[in-house]
């Protein structure tokens, strides 16, 4: 198994770091080079940048992901590419992708893109919590664990 973090914008990016390092399972960040950093990266995280293109981190992220590795993303179109290639993807706030959570997913993004496009404010992301960081490691942790227990 190996971790590929959407890293742009990801809160949980230590945290992620963490458990991979602790499970020692090489983990990549895949960011754009608007976000290049010259700072040494933790033992088992390779940073991989991208292009500034809107997507071309979550297509670097799909070129080099397999199945049986784990993608973490707030991307919902990310997020079911991982899942045809039979990843385990998880989003920053503690939840699984699922092919019985995708397609609402997907539904509510579009009608909400069809609502900004007509004009109507949408509402953003609620403040990212404390209990949603605890959350998140909760559930990288199980699947890690789970994934190591059946190799």
């Amino acid at each position: 198994m190996k971790i590929y973090v959407d890293a742009d914008a990801c809160p949980v990016k230590d945290i992620a770091i963490a458990v991979a390092k602790d499970a020692g399972i090489p983990l990549f960040l895949v960011k754009s080079y608007a976000h290049f950093s010259i700072a040494d990266e933790p033992e088992g995280v390779k940073t991989v940048y991208v292009d500034t293109g809107a997507e071309a981190a979550d297509y670097k992220i799909i070129q080099m992901a397999r199945s049986g590795d784990m993608i973490i993303t707030q991307d919902y179109g990310l997020a079911s590419l991982g899942l045809a290639k039979g990843c385990r993807v998880i989003h920053h706030t503690g939840f699984a992708y699922t092919s019985e959570n995708i397609d609402q997913l997907l539904d509510s993004r579009y009608l909400s893109a069809m609502a900004r496009k007509s004009g109507q404010r949408t509402k953003g992301p609620k403040a990212f919590t404390q209990e949603e960081k605890e959350i998140f490691e909760k559930l990288m942790r199980e699947v890690v664990e789970k994934d190591s227990s059946s190799i």
